[in-house]
């Protein structure tokens, strides 16, 4: 079948169009209606994914199930899916039926909320299927509307606040990129992404040039890769513009948070593997050093803040900053064990934040509130939720056996041949990780049961050890088994990197400190 990729992108959109139109009323019977036909459609949206994932040739470093269509005003409907693409289109497409049945109790304006899930699957899943820049510019921003709502109605007491927040910070950080495609078009001739990736193809001029009297080296690749760069680095987040993440998970409902964590940041890291290092690679290399400090002052500064935080979900929001440092890290190392392992990381913190946020709202669902004081000796009326919360806690922490521990060896391992004290300054977030998070679990679950309001509290349904069944198996298997991933990722990895390298100076980075230090006399000379 040829259209695949636009089965899955636009059959939960259609499935919310249908609930849009026909389900009438707000009794008990049309929620259940709304709630099962958003499962339905998930589920079925898994289902045909799983095609894509088994016609796949790994070996093959190209786009697949490519469909390519004229669209508007010269511009092409484009999709396709490669090694680094197709894992985060699955990773999508399995969190989502998971994410509906965690809304099983809520009961305010349910259709609604059905809605705005199943579009907001069909724009992530568009993100990364996208093979135009304004088609991929259009799914990019579009997907910030439904989260919008759903955190601005469904959310917490300042969810007003909360909401535009985070649309403000990604809408602004994103008009930069579009300036930047219009400049690439004008440049280029084409949207077309994979045209933009040849490695035949001239690339943008790296030349030192002034603008505004000021001389930039790298020339138009360093402006392109800033604008890019705004859009990409506020949707991680990477510090310092990560301070709308923990507003929006304390306030979003916990299907957002799942949704938001597991899903929404990973699209900053797609941005960069495929915009940032193959389109502009002198200015990637450049500013390199730039990246590893940010992600390395993210990983030890958030992490810090994360062990004074009272608000649970504020705490692993602080966290999912600190693991999205180790992302960035992996992917401006520039090899092939970086790569890796932030691809790796970004899928398994998927699995993991989001088990993570769910745990939150197990309980919060049954007490109404997230500060951690509230909490404490929980093992003792909810054992089976203690074995769950703590697996996810060693998850986090990074313990070997889980895929928490892969992904973040993978990229200290490409930082450390990359910058020496970059990796030694991150490879301290493993210990601040452990303190923060073992402490959590300790306040949460451990201790006596003292609490008069905790003595009635039930343990997990058989609904929601469903729930998290799937995310344990996952955490598990990619722990023992990390090759699931990394050879589907690898041979494109390292197609990237072949180009990338192929791209700079043969003199690497000292040399291009050379060329922009002799340019500037020329410069100054005029």
């Amino acid at each position: 079948m040829t259209n695949l990729l636009s089965i899955i992108t636009f059959l939960p959109i259609v499935a919310a169009a249908i609930l849009a139109i026909f389900l009438r009323g707000d009794d008990e019977a049309a929620q259940k209606n709304a709630k099962y036909l958003a499962l339905i459609a998930t589920t079925a949206t898994f289902l045909i994914s799983l095609f894509v994932l088994f016609g796949f040739d790994p070996a093959n470093t190209g786009f697949q199930f490519v469909e390519d269509h004229e669209w508007i005003m010269g511009l092409r409907y484009k999709m396709g899916v490669d090694g680094i693409s197709i894992l985060f289109v699955m990773l999508t497409t399995f969190l989502m039926p998971l994410t509906i049945l965690s809304t099983w109790d809520v009961n305010t304006r349910v259709k609604e909320y059905m809605i705005a899930f199943l579009v907001l699957e069909g724009l992530m899943i568009g993100v990364f299927t996208a093979l135009d820049l304004i088609l991929f510019y259009l799914f990019f921003e579009a997907g910030l509307i439904p989260m919008f709502l759903i955190i601005g109605i469904w959310g917490g007491a300042n969810r007003i606040y909360a909401a535009f927040k985070f649309f403000l910070y990604t809408f602004l950080g994103s008009v930069l990129m579009l300036v930047a495609m219009i400049a690439m078009y004008w440049m280029s001739g084409t949207t077309d992404i994979a045209a933009l990736l040849d490695p035949s193809r001239t690339p943008f001029p790296s030349e030192t040039i002034r603008v505004l009297g000021i001389s930039v080296i790298g020339g138009v690749q360093t402006l392109l890769f800033i604008a890019f760069f705004a859009s990409f680095a506020v949707k991680m987040p990477m510090w310092p513009v990560h301070t709308w993440l923990p507003d929006a998970h304390v306030q979003a409902p916990t299907a957002g948070s799942v949704v938001l964590a597991a899903v929404l940041l990973k699209m900053g890291g797609y941005g960069f593997l495929r915009f940032s290092l193959p389109m502009f690679p002198v200015a990637s290399d450049m500013l390199q050093p730039l990246v590893f400090w940010m992600s390395a002052i993210a990983i030890v500064y958030t992490s810090l803040v994360a062990l004074a935080q009272t608000d649970m979900k504020k705490l692993i929001a602080y966290s999912s900053v600190a693991h999205m440092g180790y992302v960035t890290m992996g992917i401006f190392a520039a090899n092939q064990q970086g790569l890796d392992g932030a691809i790796f990381q970004m899928l398994s913190h998927g699995f993991i934040s989001g088990a993570l946020f769910l745990c939150v709202g197990v309980i919060y669902d049954r007490m109404h509130t997230r500060e951690i004081d509230a909490y404490g000796g929980l093992v003792n009326r909810m054992p089976v939720y203690a074995l769950v919360f703590m697996f996810f806690t060693m998850a986090n922490v990074g313990l070997p056996g889980t895929s928490g521990f892969v992904g973040e060896f993978l990229t200290l391992m490409g930082t450390f041949k990359a910058n020496t004290w970059v990796a030694f300054v991150a490879a301290t977030g493993v210990i601040l990780s452990a303190g923060y998070a073992l402490w959590l679990y300790r306040r949460v679950t451990l201790g006596a049961l003292v609490k008069e309001s905790l003595k009635t509290i039930n343990d997990m349904t058989a609904r929601e050890k469903w729930i998290f069944a799937p995310l344990i198996a996952m955490t598990l298997i990619l722990g023992v088994y990390p090759r699931l991933v990394t050879d589907i990722t690898g041979p494109a990895v390292q197609a990237l990197l072949v180009n990338y390298h192929d791209a700079l100076p043969h003199d690497g980075r000292d040399g291009l400190a050379v060329t922009a230090a002799a340019a500037e006399p020329a410069e100054a000379s005029h």
